[in-house]
């Protein structure tokens, strides 16, 4: 008999190696390769050339009717899935503890329910019991959802093949369930990995739209093997911080839909509530000018978001070393930001702490957010406050130019919305917007000559 060759699985990172060692090669973890069964040299080299059923080929070209979408009755949840879920598709969601993924899901769970769509909501990290309590907590509790605390697999499977498949299947979550045709405790790659294609394998066959609940790592990364994110549909992310008040559902994989779009939730007393308006969260309502503050329309998808960009500067005494903190923002950008004003406008920070803050706890990676960076510092450097219903945005290039961005007119739309009436833009901007008055410039010393009132 052919003599089957070990093999050594990273529980961190999926990687594989023949022989046992301290420490992994690929992500440097300790004491995280667990032994699995490995193939056999006869199965490896065994030919699969032939025996097969032959596969039929389609044109790019054939008519495909688009999938059809349940809502799940949550109008943000939608949005950030594309538009709602699609049967037979299988949806993983990670998040912090406690940042509300079950209770989502579980409102979720609840309305799609009421409707008369069977749904089956399975826990593997808290009793039945435990559940049901929350759903009373949040006026859920008749809610007519089949709730079921289990982690076998093979239990879970011939519970649901005993009856009608569920429209809306939940797991609760997937690294607390196990394969009993699998050596290692749950939450291990192999576990993990098995457990998920069987429950995905289960959905395709039925029809059934399932979702997954991960745990994340300390980085914020989805626990467990990497294939689990390749082998689902959809990858969702729940964002924010606990000390705050909003959460962000952002789609990092989506093959029914756009990772463009996000929904914007507020963890309320009731559970989590839409926010129809989510640029009310991130503005600070002032009643007067302050220095160092400005307005900046970020983009998340097709949905303009106002936040607040704060800047401090603290003049220090000779010789000692500047601190630069930044909260929410890249901070070489920043640096890159103080390059350019020191370089080409004649600003010097270098005897100045610097401390940008992104009001609300809100993270922003658009480039358009320059010009509102830059305008904060700026202000808090000369103490002259930026006009409270004046808009900025713009991207700023090494040699100082003012660069136009992406859905100009969305972003001025959004201001005017809620009552600003100015901005200060890239002067290759030809967007206009009605209410609103549209400032340009060429380069940034301009903008500093404006703010500084020299022009």
């Amino acid at each position: 008999m052919a003599k089957v060759k070990k093999k050594y699985v990273c529980q961190l990172c999926g990687s594989v190696s023949f022989r046992w060692q301290g420490q992994c090669d690929d992500c440097g973890e300790w004491n995280s390769l667990v032994e699995e069964a490995g193939e056999s040299v006869f199965s490896a080299r065994h030919s699969l050339q032939s025996g097969g059923r032959a596969v039929a080929f389609v044109g790019l070209d054939s008519d495909v009717a688009l999938p059809a979408r349940e809502s799940t009755g949550i109008g943000e949840f939608d949005r950030a899935l594309g538009g709602g879920l699609v049967a037979g598709s299988a949806t993983l969601i990670g998040g912090d503890p406690g940042i509300g993924k079950s209770t989502l899901l579980l409102q979720a769970a609840a309305r799609m329910a009421a409707r008369g769509l069977p749904v089956a909501y399975i826990s593997g990290e808290e009793a039945a019991d435990q559940v049901r309590l929350r759903a009373q907590r949040l006026g859920l509790g008749r809610a007519p959802v089949q709730l079921a605390s289990a982690t076998s697999v093979r239990d879970i499977l011939t519970t649901l093949g005993q009856g009608k498949a569920p429209a809306f299947l939940i797991i609760d979550s997937i690294q607390t369930v196990h394969s009993d045709l699998i050596e290692g405790a749950p939450g291990t790659v192999s576990q993990v990995r098995a457990s998920a294609q069987e429950l995905i394998r289960f959905a395709k066959e039925n029809g059934t739209a399932l979702v997954l609940v991960g745990h994340v790592t300390k980085d914020g990364s989805i626990a467990g093997p990497r294939v689990l994110e390749h082998m689902v549909d959809t990858v969702l992310s729940f964002e924010g911080e606990r000390s705050h008040q909003y959460r962000i559902l952002r789609a990092i994989k989506n093959r029914f839909g756009g990772t463009d779009e996000i929904g914007v939730f507020a963890m309320e007393a009731e559970g989590l509530s839409e926010v129809a308006n989510p640029s009310a969260l991130f503005l600070t309502h002032r009643d007067e000018n302050v220095t160092g503050a400005t307005v900046f329309p970020a983009l998340e998808g097709t949905r303009p978001v106002l936040v607040e960009i704060q800047a401090l500067t603290v003049r220090l005494a000779s010789g000692a070393t500047p601190r630069r903190a930044v909260v929410g923002w890249d901070s070489g950008r920043l640096a890159m930001i103080l390059a350019v004003l020191e370089a080409r406008c004649g600003l010097s920070f270098s005897a100045c702490e610097v401390y940008l803050n992104i009001a609300g706890g809100y993270r922003i990676s658009d480039p358009a957010a320059d010009l509102a960076v830059a305008a904060a510092l700026i202000s808090a450097l000369s103490e002259r406050p930026v006009p409270a219903d004046a808009l900025l945005f713009g991207e700023v290039a090494l040699s100082g130019e003012i660069r136009p961005v992406a859905h100009a007119a969305l972003r001025l739309r959004e201001g005017a919305k809620l009552g600003f009436g100015r901005a200060l833009l890239p002067a290759s901007v030809a967007d206009k917007t009605a209410g609103v008055t549209v400032s340009g410039f060429r380069t940034l010393a301009q903008f500093v000559d404006h703010m500084l009132g020299r022009d």
